[in-house]
């Protein structure tokens, strides 16, 4: 029984590995082979790059890079062929253009509005003057708490 647990329990782990069998011959090509498919986002998952998905687009992905890079294409062209057919969401990191905008300067206009709001709410709590309690209000508390302390 702990022999078949332990033997699902590997299954099981490496499921979260994508298995990348491409081998190019050439070093160079290996490693450009592998920086681009880093630098490519998996068009399924999304928060993860062809290099890292299981997804069977993202292995189709990497296959198509795989095949551009024996046949002599560069780097550029690849990912020029990339992001003409899927657009810059196919970039891990996209660049900033008018279309990538929104995802570029989004988190930094939601901080300011969160920063500008902290403030604003600060400020008006400063302005509120507090409470002001008349003598005998203050008196009774003095007796109240006086009282409590002898006891």
């Amino acid at each position: 029984m702990k022999h078949w647990l332990l033997v699902l329990l590997f299954l099981v782990s490496t499921l979260g590995f994508a298995i990348d069998d491409h081998q190019l011959a050439d070093p160079e090509q290996q490693k450009a082979y592998e920086l681009i498919i880093s630098e490519l986002r998996c068009l399924v998952c999304q928060n993860q790059t062809i290099a890292d998905s299981n997804a069977e687009l993202a292995a189709d992905l990497r296959r198509q890079v795989y095949e551009m890079l024996q046949q002599g294409k560069s780097k550029d062209e690849i990912v020029l062929f990339m992001t003409d057919r899927y657009g810059d969401f196919v970039l891990y990191n996209p660049p900033l253009k008018t279309k990538t905008a929104l995802l570029w300067l989004g988190p930094i206009a939601f901080l300011l509005t969160g920063l500008i709001m902290i403030s604003w709410i600060i400020r008006r709590k400063k302005k509120t003057e507090p409470t002001i309690i008349d003598k005998d209000k203050q008196e009774k508390i003095r007796h109240l708490l006086g009282d409590g302390d002898q006891s």
